[in-house]
């Protein structure tokens, strides 16, 4: 970036990261190495004084692993079950890694629900802004084994955006399997242009989203991400989509040094989350 303090103003971050950045794609199982630099990364954001929030997709993936399951499972209810498995499984591993860095987690499961209830709304903002105030860091997914929310919004890039308009953060980093938004799907036009910066969400834009997905363990494509951009931008906070193939481009974003797409914020006053969610799922 032109600019190489504009991220280091940053006080409120949002990271996500998907199933297809966490797990082995030949198993679905958990990668350690990964998962390790990537708890890492947070940390250091965190000690440099920044409040840290990670939505993590992959219970799902970790269940079915450990459940045996060759394939991703069609049936909900067979999700839910891997789900309620393997986000405990997911969690435990989150809380090891990064109590060796001294960093205390919290777990926030959130539903649909919580998004539409004004009371319930409420009260996640009070809970976020808690544990950022003790220096906890939330760990959100999506409650799986009582909502299929993730399931049919995404591979939780939607609600990575929500959690950011809820927090009141200023940035939302996507980690994805992709450097970016490109002019057309790059896996299938070899001309394609990455976009390094969008200044507004026009149609123009929307209409590049491929509603694909590249992976067998995630869920989310294009189409979902330039949602969450939406949502994101709309309540006030920058956007990233980088690739998330080396989770050490979090410092790199900090730095100002990285490849990928920034969506600038537009904060829209008249912009309501709940309609925006309602319409969506329409």
């Amino acid at each position: 970036m032109e600019e190489k303090a504009y991220f280091k103003k940053k006080k409120r971050v949002v990271v996500k990261i998907g199933s297809s950045s966490i797990n082995h794609e030949e198993t679905g199982k958990l990668n350690f190495t990964k998962l390790e630099k990537l708890v890492r990364e947070l940390c250091d954001i965190r000690n440099q004084g920044i409040d840290v929030c990670l939505v993590s997709s992959g219970a799902i993936a970790v269940g079915r692993s450990v459940m045996g399951f060759l394939e991703r499972p069609k049936d909900i209810s067979t999700k839910q079950a891997c789900a309620a498995v393997g986000q405990a499984r997911l969690m435990m591993t989150y809380q090891k890694m990064f109590a060796e860095y001294h960093q205390t987690v919290g777990q926030v499961l959130m539903t649909k629900g919580t998004m539409l209830d004004n009371v319930s709304r409420k009260n996640a903002q009070n809970t976020f802004e808690e544990l950022f105030r003790l220096g906890v860091i939330p760990i959100v997914n999506e409650n799986d084994t009582v909502s299929t929310y993730e399931m049919r919004f995404g591979d939780n890039d939607s609600l990575s955006a929500i959690v950011a308009a809820l927090a009141g953060a200023d940035l939302l980093i996507l980690l994805s399997d992709i450097d970016g938004l490109f002019t057309d799907d790059p896996r299938q036009n070899a001309d394609a242009k990455l976009i390094r910066v969008v200044e507004e969400l026009d149609e123009n834009v929307i209409s590049m989203a491929k509603g694909t997905t590249g992976s067998d363990v995630g869920t989310g494509g294009m189409e979902t991400k330039l949602i969450a951009a939406q949502i994101a931008t709309r309540s006030g906070a920058d956007m990233i989509i980088a690739n998330g193939e080396d989770v050490g481009i979090l410092h790199r974003i900090f730095r100002g040094e990285f490849v990928g797409t920034l969506f600038k914020e537009h904060f829209d006053e008249d912009f309501y989350i709940a309609d925006f969610i309602e319409q969506s799922m329409d």
